[in-house]
């Protein structure tokens, strides 16, 4: 497993080692031991599957607040997508920043999102499946959003049109109204 620092303290891609012939590939997407030895020690207590099925689909930007913020392992099971995560964490040095990776089944990358970041994606290809694992189960009364154009973050999501959004994900909330519930603890 490829280990790659971001920008952001703690946002990491990962990206496993594939095995491939005229089949295909085989690889390990999480290996709870191999990423205990390289200092990752998440507990994963849920997978979800998200099918999105037009291109330019934008999921986010979310967060779980305390007491059930997750970390979230991202991958791209089908199709294409450009992920992203915003240090919401209050007092970190890169506050309000942002890194986005483009993940696809192609070329196998995933995003370690840990908690106290927003986290974001737009589809880039039709019927795009995301997989991700959360380190805590999800909590209606914890969920949360914070508007994926928002001018104070400034994301170029390279989108070629209008979004397709959730009636959620457009309602969202600036990231100037945003109390973050998250703190850096360096």
């Amino acid at each position: 497993m490829q280990i790659e620092k971001t920008p952001l303290p703690g946002l990491l891609i990962l990206t496993p080692q594939r095995f491939g012939d005229a089949r295909g590939f085989f690889c390990e997407s999480w290996n709870r031991k191999r990423m205990q030895e390289a200092g990752l020690d998440l507990d994963f207590v849920q997978d979800n599957h998200s099918l999105s099925m037009q291109p330019g689909t934008v999921r986010g930007l979310h967060f779980q607040a305390p007491p059930h913020a997750q970390d979230k392992l991202v991958r791209c099971g089908r199709g294409a997508l450009y992920d992203v995560a915003v240090d919401a964490r209050k007092g970190s040095p890169t506050y309000g920043h942002w890194v986005g990776v483009e993940l696809s089944a192609q070329n196998g990358k995933q995003l370690l999102v840990p908690a106290g970041f927003l986290h974001g994606f737009a589809t880039r290809e039709p019927a795009t499946e995301i997989c991700y694992k959360c380190t805590d189960y999800y909590a209606p009364d914890c969920d949360g959003a914070v508007r994926f154009d928002d001018p104070d973050i400034g994301i170029d999501w390279g989108l070629g049109g209008a979004p397709v959004l959730s009636d959620k994900d457009a309602a969202a909330q600036s990231f100037a109204a945003f109390d973050s519930p998250f703190v850096y603890e360096g």
